[in-house]
C-alpha cells in the first residue's frame, strides 16, 4: 500500500513538472531562509549560557541621579568597592570579580623576544575570574591561573601567534614596556557568544586602582556569583538596603543604586550604557523570529495555493478512485504523501542552500553562523519536526479538500466546493502580498531612517577625521607629535581628547554654581580635551571664546587645588542651569571639584548615539591623560597623508604599533544593529517578493490553462491582445491592491513603533506607501503579464479545435 502511495505520488509530481518545481523551489527558499534566521537567533539566545554557573552569575550595574537631574544615568561601569564589599557584607554572595578593560585607552603593546604585537582585547580581572566563568583550559589550572599578580592567561590563537608550536607556559610577555607577565594558562578561543571577549587576561592587581576601594570613579565591570538557590530579587533587596544605609547621613545629595542583571539576560535585555560587549536587542530578535516564521508560512501557502488550484484537473481522477472503492482516508493519505515528497525534496534542497549561504550570511549579519551552532541532536530533531510541520501545514487542507469531492459530481464535470477553493486561493494571494507590501514599506522607511542618521548635521564635522589611540602617553610628547603633524600638507587640524567625540561617556556633576544654593547638583557628561578640540571638530561657538594656551597652562600643575578651569558648555547645559548663553559667560561653576568659570557656550552637538536626545555636556582642558588623538585631514591624497602620519608615529613611538580608524567608521559602528536590521529587511523583502511571485506565476499558468477556450472565443469575436491581457491580469491586480490597502496601516503602525527608539527620526510620508503600492503592482503585472501575453498571442484555432 505504502509503495503504491509513493509510486502514484511520484508519477503525479512528474506529470505536473511546472507546479511541482514551483512548489519545491518556493518551499526550499522558505526553508533556507528559516534555517538561516533560526541559526542566527539561536546564536543570539545562547549568549553566555556556556558558563556552568550561568544561572547564578549576575552583573552589577551602577545608576545615579542628582536632585536637579531630569533623568537618571545608568551605566555598566562600576566603582572598585562594590564587589569586595558586597562579598563581605552580603551573605548570599558566594564570590565576585572585577574586570577592567586594559586596552580602553589604546591597544596594548606586547613584546616577546624581538616580536612586537598590538593587542586590542586585553582585560584584567580579580583572581576569582576563572572560578566564576567557564572558559575551557588547554594548559594550566583555572583554580590558580591568576593567583600570581604577574600572571596572564591567553587564548589558543594568541598562543599560536606568539609562540608557534612551543609550549607557552612560563613564557614572559612585556606589556606596554612596564609589566612583565608570565603565561600561566592557555584557553580555547573565547566563544563569539560571550559578552566577555579577550585574547589576554591579566591579574587586576597590576592596576593601581585595585588597591583603593572607592564608591565613585566608575571604570570596572562587576559580576557576582550568588549562592545556589538564591533568588536574584532577594539579593537585590539586601543590596538596596545596604547601599541606602551606607550612604545615609553623609550629606549625600545624589541618589545612587546598584542593579543586578542575570548574566543570560544582559546581552539582549540590558539598556545600560558602556557595555563591555555591544548589546543585542530583544525587540530585533522578536522581529526576526516573526520574519522567519512568515517566510516559512509564505512558502507553505504557495504549495497550498497551487495544489488547490490544480483541484479541478484532478477531480475526475478522484471520482474514478472513489467509484473503484477508494476510501476518503486512503485519498487523504495519498495526497499527504505527495505533500511529504515535495516537503522532503524542499528540505534537502533548503538545507543545501543554507549550507552554501552560511558564509555570506555570516558576513551579512556580523556573526559566525553555521550548522555548528546547532547541536547534532537539535539539528536532526529540528529537521524532522520541520518536515512534519511543513507537510501538515502545506498538505493537510489540500488533502482534506481533494478527498472530499463527490464522485457523481466530479465525473459529470462539476467540482463540489470549487468556489470555496477559489475564495481560499484569493485569500492566500492577498496574504502573500500583504506580507510583501509590509516588507517593502518597512524597508523603505528603515533605509530612509539610516540615511537620515548618516547625513544628519550632528553639530560637529567628523568627515576625514583620523582617530589614533594614544591612551596614557605623556602630554609633552603628544604636543610635540601634534606640532609635527600639523606641519604636514594633508593635515588641517590636530587635537586630543579623553573620549571619542561621537561616544562621550564621562559622567560628572556640576555641584557648585554661582548664584545657586549650595546643595544644587546637575549630572552632566563631560570630556577633557586639548585646547584645539572645538576648532578641529568644527563645533560652533555661540557666545564667548575658545580654549587657548592660557587655559591649558592654568591646569598644568600637579597641585589639584591650584588648577583653574575654563569650561565650555553646550546650549542644553546652560538651559538646565537656568541661563541664556550670553548670561552664562563668566559664571563660576565647579565640576567634580574642578573650579573655574564658563568661557564659552557652543551649539548643541550629538556626542553619543542618535537614539538618545542631546543632554548637558561640559568640555574642559586637561593635560594628564588623553585617550584619542584626532587628526583632521583635508581629503586630498588621503593615502599619502596616512603614510606620512604613520611615518611620524614610528619616529615618535618606535616601540608602539600605530592603530587608527576614521571617525565616520566609529559613528556608523554605533548603528550596526540598526543597519543589520535594515539589511536583513532588504534581503528578505526580495525573498518574500520572489516567493509571492512564484506562487502568482503558478496561478497565472493554471488560470490561463483553465480559460484557454474562453480566450479563443474572445479572439474570434474580435478581442485584441490588450483586452485579453487586461482580462487575465485584472483579477490578480485587484487582489494585490487589496493587499496594499490591508498592509499599509499595519506597516505604518509597526514602523512608527520602531522609529520611537530614535530621538532623531524621519516622519513617515505618504509617498512611501504610494511607492510600495506602485512597485508591487508593477512586479505582479510583470509576473502575470508574461502568461497573459502568451495566452493572448496563441492561435485560437488550436484551443477551439477539440471543442
Amino acid at each position: 500500500m505504502i509503495r503504491n502511495y509513493l509510486k502514484t505520488a511520484w508519477r503525479n509530481l512528474l506529470q505536473n513538472k511546472t507546479t511541482s518545481l514551483i512548489s519545491i523551489v518556493g518551499l526550499a527558499i522558505g526553508i533556507c531562509c528559516f534555517l538561516l534566521l533560526t541559526t542566527y537567533l539561536i546564536n543570539e539566545l545562547r549568549y553566555d549560557r556556556f558558563n556552568e554557573n550561568a544561572g547564578r552569575i549576575v552583573r552589577l550595574t551602577y545608576s545615579y541621579q542628582s536632585p536637579d537631574d531630569v533623568a537618571a544615568t545608568h551605566t555598566a561601569l562600576t566603582p572598585t568597592a562594590p564587589v569586595p564589599v558586597f562579598k563581605q557584607e552580603i551573605a548570599d554572595v558566594e564570590d565576585g570579580v572585577r574586570i577592567y578593560n586594559y586596552t580602553d585607552g589604546r591597544p596594548a603593546a606586547v613584546e616577546y623576544g624581538d616580536k612586537l604585537f598590538s593587542e586590542s582585547k586585553m582585560l584584567v580581572a580579580d583572581q576569582s575570574f576563572f572560578n566564576i566563568f567557564s572558559f575551557k583550559f588547554i594548559k594550566g589550572n583555572p583554580a590558580n591561573a591568576l593567583v600570581d599578580p604577574s600572571s596572564v592567561v591567553i587564548t589558543a590563537s594568541t598562543a599560536k601567534k606568539y609562540f608557534g608550536d612551543d609550549d607557552p607556559i612560563g613564557k614572559i610577555l612585556k606589556v606596554n614596556q612596564t609589566n612583565n607577565l608570565m603565561v600561566s594558562g592557555v584557553i580555547e578561543d573565547v566563544p563569539a557568544y560571550s559578552q566577555i571577549k579577550f585574547d589576554l587576561m591579566g591579574n587586576y592587581a597590576i592596576m593601581p586602582r585595585s588597591k583603593n576601594l572607592k564608591w565613585d570613579s566608575a571604570n570596572d565591570y562587576s559580576y557576582l556569583l550568588l549562592k545556589p538557590g538564591m533568588p536574584v530579587a532577594e539579593v537585590q533587596k539586601k543590596i538596596d538596603a545596604f547601599v541606602k544605609n551606607r550612604f545615609s547621613g553623609e550629606g549625600q545629595t545624589n541618589h545612587i543604586w546598584y542593579t543586578l542583571e542575570p548574566l543570560t539576560r544582559v546581552h539582549l535585555h540590558s539598556d545600560t550604557a558602556d557595555n563591555l560587549d555591544p548589546s543585542g536587542n530583544i525587540t530585533y530578535i522578536y522581529i526576526l523570529a516573526v520574519v522567519a516564521v512568515i517566510l516559512l508560512v509564505l512558502a507553505c501557502v504557495n504549495f497550498l495555493n497551487l495544489v488547490t488550484a490544480k483541484s479541478a484537473e484532478r477531480a475526475k481522477e478522484i471520482g474514478v478512485r472513489k467509484v473503484m472503492g477508494a476510501q476518503r482516508i486512503q485519498l487523504f493519505i495519498q495526497f499527504l504523501t505527495e505533500a511529504g515528497i515535495i516537503t522532503l525534496c524542499s528540505i534537502l534542497l533548503g538545507v543545501f542552500l543554507a549550507y552554501l549561504c552560511f558564509p555570506a550570511f555570516s558576513t551579512f549579519c556580523g556573526q559566525l553562523v553555521s550548522f555548528d551552532t546547532w547541536r547534532t541532536s537539535w539539528l536532526i530533531s529540528g529537521t524532522v519536526i520541520l518536515f512534519v510541520l511543513v507537510t501538515l501545514l502545506a498538505g493537510t487542507y489540500p488533502s482534506l479538500y481533494l478527498s472530499a469531492f463527490k464522485p457523481a459530481a466530479t465525473l459529470k464535470g462539476k467540482v463540489s466546493g470549487y468556489a470555496g477553493g477559489n475564495a481560499l486561493r484569493k485569500s492566500l494571494v492577498v496574504f502573500q502580498f500583504v506580507v510583501s507590501v509590509f516588507f517593502i514599506i518597512s524597508t523603505i522607511i528603515a533605509v530612509n531612517q539610516l540615511q537620515y542618521i548618516q547625513n544628519l548635521n550632528t553639530g560637529m564635522n567628523r568627515d576625514q577625521v583620523m582617530v589614533l589611540d594614544i591612551g596614557g602617553m605623556p602630554f609633552n610628547k603628544i604636543m610635540a607629535f601634534k606640532n609635527e603633524l600639523i606641519q604636514q600638507p594633508g593635515v588641517s587640524g590636530v587635537t586630543a581628547t579623553y573620549d571619542s567625540p561621537v561616544n562621550v561617556q564621562g559622567g560628572y556633576s556640576i555641584n557648585s554654581v554661582e548664584d545657586k544654593n549650595s546643595d544644587f547638583s546637575l549630572s552632566v557628561t563631560a570630556v577633557p580635551v586639548e585646547r584645539s578640540f572645538v576648532k578641529t571638530m568644527g563645533i560652533k561657538i555661540l557666545q564667548g571664546r575658545n580654549l587657548d594656551l592660557s587655559d591649558e597652562q592654568q591646569v598644568l600643575t600637579d597641585d589639584y587645588e591650584k588648577r583653574k578651569y575654563g569650561f565650555i558648555l553646550n546650549e542644553t547645559a546652560v538651559k538646565a542651569l537656568g541661563w541664556k548663553p550670553q548670561q552664562a559667560i563668566g559664571k563660576r561653576i565647579g565640576l567634580n571639584g574642578r573650579m573655574g568659570f564658563i568661557k564659552a557656550v557652543v551649539r548643541d552637538f550629538n556626542f553619543t548615539s542618535l537614539h538618545e536626545k542631546i543632554t548637558p555636556i561640559v568640555i574642559f582642558p586637561q593635560y594628564d591623560w588623553f585617550g584619542k588623538l584626532l587628526v583632521k585631514t583635508n581629503g586630498k591624497n588621503t593615502a599619502n597623508t596616512i603614510k606620512q602620519i604613520q611615518a611620524s608615529w614610528h619616529t615618535f613611538y618606535p616601540d608602539i604599533p600605530v592603530n587608527f580608524h576614521f571617525l565616520d567608521e566609529e559613528f556608523n559602528e554605533m548603528y550596526k544593529n540598526d543597519q543589520r536590521t535594515g539589511d536583513i529587511l532588504k534581503a528578505f523583502t526580495i525573498v518574500t517578493i520572489f516567493i509571492s511571485c512564484l506562487g502568482l506565476f503558478g496561478l497565472a499558468v493554471f488560470s490561463t490553462k483553465q480559460r484557454v477556450k474562453e480566450i479563443g472565443i474572445r479572439k474570434v469575436l474580435g478581442a485584441g491582445v490588450f483586452n485579453i491581457v487586461g482580462l487575465i491580469s485584472a483579477d490578480f491586480l485587484k487582489l494585490v491592491i487589496v493587499a496594499v490597502i490591508i498592509s499599509s496601516p499595519l506597516a505604518w503602525y509597526a514602523m512608527s513603533r520602531w522609529l520611537q527608539d530614535f530621538a532623531y527620526r524621519v516622519s513617515i510620508q505618504w509617498w512611501v506607501f504610494a511607492s510600495a503600492a506602485g512597485m508591487v503592482v508593477i512586479i505582479a503585472f510583470i509576473t502575470v503579464g508574461y502568461q497573459s501575453i502568451r495566452a493572448a498571442l496563441s492561435n485560437p484555432v488550436k484551443s477551439l479545435r477539440s471543442e
